[in-house]
């Protein structure tokens, strides 16, 4: 008996996981159980790491590939696990997930991807859920990837299809069609945001300019004149650890400059929702040289400590949106970059699909609305009001301009067009700026612009 149970040690293998895949794993934990931001944590967590370049390239590539991806794996893991799939521990669902885009969606070679992925299975879950881990793995390997999806030319509901094909959830796939009224176009919508967006960098005028950052690598964005695309990490770069520019998409950079552009008259401006405070640093620093100044306003604390880093001097107040007249004071040019579901984000926050509900969306609408009329309470007479989500979603966008306009008749809806750059074509619905990432390889921004009636027009 001894000799059988001291055979049985020596043939036990401690696990050893490789590092990028546990620390991909542990981050996949922490934003799909725990409610993390990847966006946050995976920078976070490769600085404090010892990984190499091209480690820490894997292990970006495989948690935001993943978490994009899910819902696709979903489809495929459910139809081998042997209970249902929603009953199965969190664990093995997520580091099956993991195994599977490594089968599917990255260059490692089967045996690799399964055998890499049961050893961090081994450390984090045990031998037996490593064991389950092990046979569902195996099972996706013995089929090709189009053999797996043959079956999607069989469905003939497009939502359902390419919710599967495309990994979004339902509701996301029909709100498109609403907006674009054509499946063609959905399918390219979908299929961009599954791409992984390079980096973009804003020179803040009078702080960096966007020639210092191309001298260090980057390449001039087609539509913002402050924006670069860089293909490396931002941290590494002077101006950005000195928070002399900023990391921030195109789309966000044209709602900042499009609307500075509208107000260019204007003296007393407000970022009604400044946090992080990648719009109001770009708005500070063009209304520095317009001779303007900003006010920042932020309800959490945490991200008004952010804001403050990055507008250079300009005031920032901690505070509800809803409740800014409580500063009795009044402005003339007011950006609203409205909290809103991210359904124009999607590439870079891969999470946001999963998260977000028809539900939350009811909620946000109203946030959006009482926003609105808090703005107005407090925009004078002759000033311009700038309504900006990173949605397309109708009732997000054009929805809500309705519904401004018919409780306040006093707004008069103004064109963005005088104010687009020249070269941005197809970027317009209803007078209101409308980027789109397939169209314009930007996050889907919007941007609605209103102008307060004088005493003398009433």
């Amino acid at each position: 008996m001894k000799k059988l149970v001291e055979a049985r040690r020596n043939t036990f293998k401690s696990p050893k996981p490789d590092a990028s895949r546990l620390l991909a794993f542990d981050l996949l934990t922490e934003v799909n159980r725990n409610g993390g931001f990847s966006n946050l944590l995976l920078p976070q967590a490769l600085s404090a790491s010892s990984l190499d370049e091209r480690d820490r390239s894997f292990v970006t590539e495989l948690l935001y590939g993943t978490l994009r991806m899910q819902g696709k794996h979903d489809w495929i893991l459910a139809q081998i696990s042997d209970r249902p799939w929603s009953e199965v521990d969190a664990g093995i669902v997520d580091i099956a997930r993991m195994g599977v885009h490594q089968i599917h969606e990255m260059r490692v070679p089967d045996h690799a991807a399964v055998g890499a992925t049961v050893e961090v299975a081994r450390k984090r879950l045990g031998e037996s859920k490593a064991s389950f881990v092990n046979a569902l793995l195996r099972n996706v390997t013995r089929s090709t990837i189009e053999e797996w999806f043959a079956p999607l030319a069989l469905i003939t509901d497009p939502v359902e299809r390419l919710s599967i094909q495309y990994s979004h959830p339902q509701w996301i796939v029909s709100a498109y069609f609403d907006l674009l009224k054509d499946w063609e176009a959905v399918e390219s919508l979908l299929a961009i945001n599954n791409v992984a967006a390079k980096p973009t960098l804003v020179a803040w005028p009078g702080r960096s300019t966007r020639d210092e950052l191309i001298a260090l690598g980057g390449v001039a964005t087609q539509y913002s004149p402050y924006g670069v695309l860089f293909d490396g990490s931002p941290g590494t770069l002077e101006p950005i650890r000195h928070r002399n520019a900023g990391v921030q998409d195109e789309g966000s950079q044209l709602v900042s400059t499009v609307f500075a552009q509208s107000v260019s008259n204007k003296k007393k401006w407000l970022d009604l929702c400044a946090g992080p405070g990648g719009k109001a640093a770009l708005l500070a620093s063009i209304a520095a040289g317009e001779g303007a100044s900003l006010t920042a306003n932020e309800i959490s604390t945490p991200r008004a400590q952010l804001v403050k880093q990055v507008v250079a001097g300009s005031r920032v107040w901690v505070g509800d949106g809803r409740d800014i007249a409580s500063h009795d004071e009044t402005f003339d040019a007011i950006l609203i970059d409205a909290p809103c579901t991210g359904l124009g984000a999607l590439r870079r926050r891969p999470e946001v699909r999963w998260r977000r509900t028809v539900q939350d969306l009811r909620e946000l609408t109203q946030m959006q609305r009482e926003l609105l009329d808090g703005a107005y309470a407090v925009l004078e007479e002759d000033g311009i009001l700038g309504y900006a989500t990173c949605s397309p979603h109708l009732a997000e966008t054009q929805v809500q301009v309705m519904d401004l306009m018919k409780r306040h008749p006093d707004l008069i809806q103004v064109s963005v067009e005088p104010f687009l750059p020249s070269n941005l074509l197809g970027a317009t619905r209803s007078h209101a700026m409308t980027l789109w990432t397939h169209i314009h390889g930007t996050d889907a921004m919007f941007l609605a612009l209103f102008r307060k009636k004088s005493a003398k027009e009433l």
